[in-house]
């Protein structure tokens, strides 16, 4: 369904959709919410997960204080390329913490500092060790309800874990996705486009697989002439490689979320955009086709991740998901 837009009026110099995205997840609101930092992982407990099939995955639980039990359990995905360290992870990981939720932010492979816990690389579709963490997260830990949530590709991996939770034994009360991937051939294009963001993910990428290839020497992940290519032609050897999909585009159908896919989706759920974000077209999220149970949110402004209301910096997407927090938990003393 359709959830009227709520109201969210940036600043006017904060109303271009690149400022948005850049401050998302910038430096410099890193130093503004230090203290943030300090609040989610002073205490943070960490965990490395069984998610079968011999994969490990690393998370840190943060326990809230501010009530005598916790509300629910809220398990955090970042982006790609992101890690629980990306500063739109802490700084919703503290609203959270505030509003007497614990949070548990789960790092996918070969993201943070996780690259020798497993010897294959990681690419969007491993969304069987997702919910295998998923379900650790629930038999490892008793604080309930269960809610889970992500930002870009960790709001699509999170959608679709929510299609699978209830078979693996997972319940989950919400779910929730800011501004995720719909179609991500959609969303490569779109990246193309941009020399300044082909460039911070390719750059961000080619990092991190020249960090896995230092841990295991042994196999050759990539050629130096493949690791110079572009952002398609390192996917096409990423998929040739590393996977059965023989195309790029058997490859993005296979995390896509675009038509009714979503259409079968039990748990409540909320997706927020926005209309100017420059790496997921708008277009993608009128197209859904969604259960009655899932709403869809969608404001003027905001760029990608982004939402940045004024000169402090604070993003209004952290407001806007403890309200839907409070409306599908109540506010329970």
């Amino acid at each position: 369904m359709n959830a009227p837009t709520r109201e969210f009026h940036p600043r006017r110099w904060l109303r271009n959709p690149h400022v948005q995205s850049v401050l998302a997840s910038s430096g410099v609101r890193r130093l503004f919410f230090r203290h943030r930092r300090v609040l989610v992982d002073g205490a943070a407990t960490e965990h490395v997960l069984d998610c079968g099939d011999g994969v490990r995955l690393q998370g840190f639980h943060t326990r809230q204080t501010v009530r005598p039990q916790p509300r629910a359990l809220v398990v955090l995905l970042h982006g790609w390329e992101g890690s629980v360290q990306s500063t739109y992870v802490l700084n919703t990981g503290a609203r959270l913490l505030a509003e007497g939720c614990d949070v548990f932010r789960l790092n996918f492979r070969d993201h943070g500092d996780t690259h020798h816990l497993n010897r294959d690389i990681f690419h969007s579709c491993r969304i069987e060790e997702v919910v295998g963490a998923l379900a650790a997260i629930a038999a490892t830990l008793s604080q309930r309800p269960l809610v889970l949530g992500g930002y870009s590709l960790g709001g699509n991996f999170a959608l679709r874990a929510a299609l699978r939770a209830r078979q693996a034994g997972v319940e989950l009360a919400w779910v929730f996705a800011v501004c995720p991937p719909i179609s991500p051939s959609v969303a490569m294009r779109a990246i193309e486009s941009s020399p300044v963001y082909s460039y911070y993910f390719l750059r961000k990428w080619r990092s991190s697989l020249k960090r896995k290839q230092a841990l295991f020497p042994q196999v050759q992940l990539f050629a130096a002439s493949e690791l110079r290519g572009n952002l398609r032609e390192l996917t096409q050897s990423l998929v040739s490689r590393h996977t059965d999909f023989g195309t790029v585009e058997n490859y993005f159908n296979g995390y896509s979320i675009a038509g009714d896919t979503l259409s079968a989706l039990a748990v409540p759920a909320t997706i927020l955009t926005a209309a100017d974000d420059p790496i997921i077209p708008v277009a993608d999220f009128h197209a859904l086709k969604l259960s009655a149970s899932t709403e869809r949110v969608i404001v003027p402004h905001g760029g990608h991740c982004g939402f940045i209301r004024d000169a402090s910096l604070s993003s209004w997407a952290e407001d806007f998901l403890a309200e839907r927090l409070n409306a599908h938990l109540g506010n329970r003393p």
